[in-house]
This record gives C-alpha cells, sequence and structure tokens, in this order.
C-alpha cells in the first residue's frame, strides 16, 4: 500500500514532468532529437548494464538480450530520428467548394504528460520501444518498469536520468499501488503492454479521468501449416520463434494447425531443431517467476494429447523442458488459456478450410502465422483470419519493422506504434483553417432568403 509520502513524491514528479511540458521546451525538434540520440548512446554504451538485468531477472544470455530487447530499440529510436522532421510537418488538405476560400492542414502536438507501463517479459524493448514514439512526439512521460523484472527496473531507474532530461523523463518503480496511482493523477494518455486481465483493470481505472489508453495484449497466435509447405525451414523458424525468451514472448506461435499429410514430419522436426538449438544442458529453459512456473504445470498436467518431447517442468528451479503436445483436449487450459511458455500444441486439421474455422471461432489473435506455398492459400487467410499482424512463411520478424504498425484487435489489443504509428499514437492532430477577411459573403448570413438559400444549395 502507498505511504503518504510515496503518493505525494507521485504527484510531486507529475507536476515537474507537468511544469516542463507547459515551458515548451519538449515541442522543438532539437530537443526531441537530442533525447532519442541519448536513448541510443544508453542502449549502446550501458549494454552490459542491461544484460546482466535481464540475465537475472529472466536467465537471458547477453546475445539473446542484445538480439531481442536491445537492438531493435536502438533500431527503433534511430528510424525515428531519421524521420522526425518530416512526420512533425503539418499536412495540408484540399478544401470543398463551400469553404473556399481558405487553407487548411493539420498539425501534430503532443498530448502532454504520458504514462508507459511495462512488462517483465521484454522488460527493456517494451518499455523503451514506446518510450521512443512519445519522445518523438515531444511527450514528458512516465516510466513504470515491471516489478517481475526488479533488476531490469532498477538499471532503468538508474541510467534514464543518466541520458535523458531528468525533468522531461521519470522512472516510477513500484507495483499495483504505484500504478493505480500514477493513473489516478488524470494523465494525458496511459500506454499499457501486458495480459488482456490488467490491460481491462488499466482501462477501467483510466476510464474515471477519461485518460486514452493504448493496450498491447496477447492472446493465441496460431500457426497454419499447409501440406505444401517447405516442412523443413518451417520447422526451423516455429522452434526458433518457440525457444526465444522461453516461448514467454506476446506473439510467439501458441499452437499448430497443421494438415495431416504432413503433421508427423513437421513435429520430429520441431523436435530436432529444438534438441539443435537448445543451450540450457538439458535442465530445462528458465522461466521468468514462480506464478509462471506454477501455471504453466498446471497446463502440461491437464492438456490430453500425446506428449511427444519433453513434458516436465521443476518447479524448485522453474525449469521446463521445451513440450510438444499433439492433439490436445480442444478445452483443456493449454488450448484456451495463452501459454507463454515453452509448450507447442499441434492441432491435426483435414484441410485449410478447418484451420481457419477453428481460428475464426476463438478470439482475434495478436499474429497469425502461414506457412504455405500456394498464393491463394495466403490470399484466404489474409482476407479470412482477423489479427493484429500477419506473417507468410516466418514468425514474430514484423514486430521489427518500423514501417509496418504493431499492435492488436479485439482482445488482443487496442492501439498501435512502431515507427510513425508510435509518432502518432502519443501525438494529436489538430484541424486547422485559416480564412482570409475578405471576401466576407453575404449569402452566409441570415436572413435565409429563397434566392440566397439556392444559392447555397448549389455550393455546399
Amino acid at each position: 500500500m502507498l505511504t503518504k509520502e510515496t503518493s505525494s513524491s507521485i504527484a510531486d514528479r507529475v507536476g515537474e514532468l507537468r511544469t516542463t511540458f507547459r515551458s515548451g521546451r519538449t515541442r522543438h525538434p532539437a530537443w526531441r532529437l537530442a533525447q532519442l540520440t541519448a536513448l541510443e548512446r544508453m542502449l549502446t554504451e550501458r549494454e552490459s548494464d542491461f544484460a546482466q538485468a535481464l540475465e537475472k531477472d529472466l536467465g537471458r544470455s547477453a546475445a539473446e538480450s542484445w538480439l531481442v530487447d536491445l537492438a531493435p530499440t536502438t533500431a527503433e529510436s534511430a528510424f525515428a530520428r531519421g524521420n522526425l522532421r518530416k512526420w512533425m510537418r503539418d499536412q495540408r488538405v484540399g478544401l470543398p467548394l463551400g469553404a473556399l476560400p481558405g487553407r487548411a492542414w493539420y498539425a501534430y502536438e503532443p498530448l502532454g504528460t504520458v504514462l508507459i507501463i511495462g512488462p517483465w517479459n521484454y522488460p527493456v524493448h517494451l518499455t523503451l520501444a514506446p518510450l521512443v514514439g512519445a519522445l518523438a512526439a515531444g511527450n514528458t512521460v512516465i516510466l513504470k518498469p515491471s516489478e517481475h523484472a526488479p533488476h531490469v527496473s532498477t538499471a532503468l531507474a538508474r541510467l534514464v536520468p543518466e541520458y535523458l532530461d531528468p525533468t522531461a523523463v521519470t522512472v516510477v518503480e513500484g507495483a499495483v499501488a504505484e500504478t493505480q496511482e500514477l493513473i489516478d493523477q488524470a494523465l494525458d494518455h496511459v500506454f499499457f503492454t501486458g495480459g488482456p486481465e490488467i490491460g481491462k483493470a488499466v482501462m477501467a481505472a483510466a476510464a474515471p479521468h477519461l485518460t486514452p489508453v493504448t493496450l498491447e495484449l496477447g492472446g493465441k497466435s496460431p500457426v497454419i501449416v499447409t501440406a505444401d509447405a517447405n516442412i523443413a525451414v518451417a520447422a526451423k523458424r516455429i522452434a526458433w520463434a518457440k525457444l526465444m525468451n522461453s516461448g514467454q514472448t506476446c506473439i510467439a506461435p501458441d499452437y499448430l494447425l497443421v494438415e495431416e499429410p504432413v503433421r508427423d514430419q513437421l513435429v520430429d522436426k520441431i523436435a530436432a531443431a529444438i534438441t539443435a538449438f537448445r543451450t540450457d544442458d538439458g535442465k530445462g529453459v528458465p522461466l521468468a517467476t514462480d506464478r509462471q512456473a506454477t501455471r504453466l504445470k498446471r497446463l502440461l498436467d491437464s492438456s490430453g494429447g500425446r506428449t511427444v518431447t519433453g513434458g516436465t517442468l521443476d518447479s524448485s528451479t522453474r525449469r521446463c523442458e521445451p513440450t510438444i503436445i499433439v492433439d490436445p483436449d480442444h478445452d483443456s487450459a493449454v488450448m484456451t488459456e495463452e501459454i507463454f511458455g515453452p509448450i507447442l500444441p499441434v492441432l491435426t486439421v483435414d484441410s485449410l478450410d478447418t484451420a481457419i474455422d477453428f481460428v475464426r471461432q476463438r478470439p482475434k489473435p495478436l499474429a497469425a502465422y502461414l506457412f504455405s506455398s500456394s498464393k491463394q492459400a495466403q490470399r484466404r487467410v489474409l482476407a479470412e483470419v482477423s489479427n493484429g499482424g500477419t506473417v507468410i512463411n516466418h514468425l514474430m520478424f514484423h514486430v521489427l519493422v518500423s514501417q509496418l504498425p504493431f499492435g492488436g484487435v479485439g482482445v488482443s489489443g487496442m492501439g498501435s506504434y512502431h515507427g510513425k504509428w508510435g509518432f502518432e499514437t502519443f501525438s494529436h492532430r489538430k484541424s486547422v483553417l485559416r480564412k482570409p477577411i475578405w471576401p466576407d459573403l453575404a449569402v452566409l448570413y441570415p436572413p435565409y432568403t429563397e434566392s440566397k438559400l439556392r444559392m447555397l444549395r448549389r455550393f455546399m
């Protein structure tokens, strides 16, 4: 529970950020560019600090931490920095005949003081990548790292004020009480990355203040594999994506829908790829928390189906064997809950129709993946499966493309970011219309005679 001192401290820090924003300093392109440059320097110069924190929190190697947390964030910032002046330009639009003469445009202005709530699974990237958009848009920012990645949270609290403007960007550590207190400051935007249940709570907390929210959530992202797919390549790519961060990824492949003629071949090749890719010396891949271990153990114990490889989880060490389960019960927890771990259910389907119907009967996922050499199959999945983003013949790479918006739909999220979409998420598009003093047409003013109305009907 928050103490009065802590509550007062949060209010004071928010007040300082609002004072900075009102000064107008963050609106200048030079300030925005300087902050982005400083963010990139922090990620480069303090790579070892972040890698050590990620290893302590998630058991990640330094190489994987650079690949999935640090490098993508640096690239996102560099992309924004290179495009910022273009994004900031006023966008002129045409006028209908009835509004002439005049000039119309829309301008991007920063929202104000915004809150970014980060998750524990990619605690650097998914906290700082939204920061890129917020800084590019000219806001002052509160970062709330996840309490479930405490070493990263501490590192951010220490390093962010060393590199970024401390009167414009602040880090608030803590848990639920601190997050609630921050949202209660009636901020100008809340950006949350996490699970749907917590996302609902964030949205409910923001509602009394009419604070707009962006929710980057998750869901059960399917992989459809047709009989004409390149099975060898598909197997390697699926195994790689599932092992990344021990499967604790919002866009990880959650389950496979595989046409029956190639199912056994695909399963065998995925199992072989998992064996080749593993670096855990047979101890199992690391899980982030005791809660994660308990939850995944429940999923394993109640799945039904046939376990092809793995199947064991040591709760005392929080280590889980990468596991493939063929044809689990459709109503089991492993098929109704987001797995968020190194467990891969494989469901046999008799056709692409069956696979598409299966996905469409469930909540819209954050991602959908298709392995197929058929252009017709690709067109069908794109047209018939609603999801946040689709990748054909690979997995997860869309998150690395700053030119694409990233976000969910339905229960998998609300709003998007990356690249210009991050800039726009943290901006308000203000409409502007400038009219000349002359001509000042009398036809616009009452009384509206028949002749005036005839003229107005012609031009409006």
